[in-house]
């Protein structure tokens, strides 16, 4: 789930998770130009941060899981577990935006650590449910309840308003990029943000 330096430089990081081509540079390149930037070199500023944001959060939660056994993925799929309820590999796959080869191996380490079992699918005879054991249950609730207190503590300062302008932001771009990926095409006069 980490991610090596060859990684960042072919995304166009340093080793750092830092862009290519510094913010200072593009602002360089906009002095003495007049007004507001536009909503697209803003939204370019969202999606430049959001890979070098992944790594950092992904390392951030590796060390905190260092004596627990999990990897940063097995988190995630322990709070998919804990949030959605029993779900199958592929549903799980779908939800996390992600192969359903790396959640089957997930789902069979977590399952080597007791985390999770596998149990009937009614909808589905061949397709089994993954669902969290009491331990399992125990072991993200405590991660959870631990992260929680960190964010209050780190960012006790932003308040709640920004915070749900960041997640329809955030979804806004996941559904158009999903679009995108797919080769569909949404209607520009649909799209809520505009460069006015």
């Amino acid at each position: 789930m980490s991610v090596n330096e060859g990684d960042a430089a072919e995304h166009g990081t340093d080793a750092n998770g830092a862009g290519a081509h510094s913010s200072t540079a593009r602002d360089a390149d906009r002095e003495g130009t007049d007004g507001p930037p536009p909503a697209e070199d803003l939204l370019y500023g969202v999606i430049r941060r959001l890979w070098p944001l992944h790594r950092t959060v992904v390392r951030a939660v590796e060390r905190e899981l260092t004596d627990t056994g999990m990897t940063a993925g097995e988190h995630a799929l322990l709070d998919a577990l804990r949030s959605e309820g029993p779900r199958t590999v592929p549903q799980l796959a779908r939800s996390m935006g992600l192969d359903r080869q790396p959640v089957q191996r997930w789902v069979n380490h977590a399952a080597e650590l007791g985390l999770v079992v596998t149990a009937p699918n009614p909808a589905h005879r061949r397709s089994s449910l993954i669902e969290l054991t009491a331990e399992g249950t125990a072991a993200i609730r405590g991660i959870q309840e631990f992260e929680a207190t960190e964010l209050r503590r780190r960012l006790a300062d932003l308040p709640a308003e920004d915070v749900r302008t960041t997640l329809h932001v955030l979804d806004r771009l996941g559904e158009e990029f999903r679009h995108l990926a797919n080769g569909s095409h949404v209607p520009p006069e649909n799209a809520d943000i505009t460069d006015k």
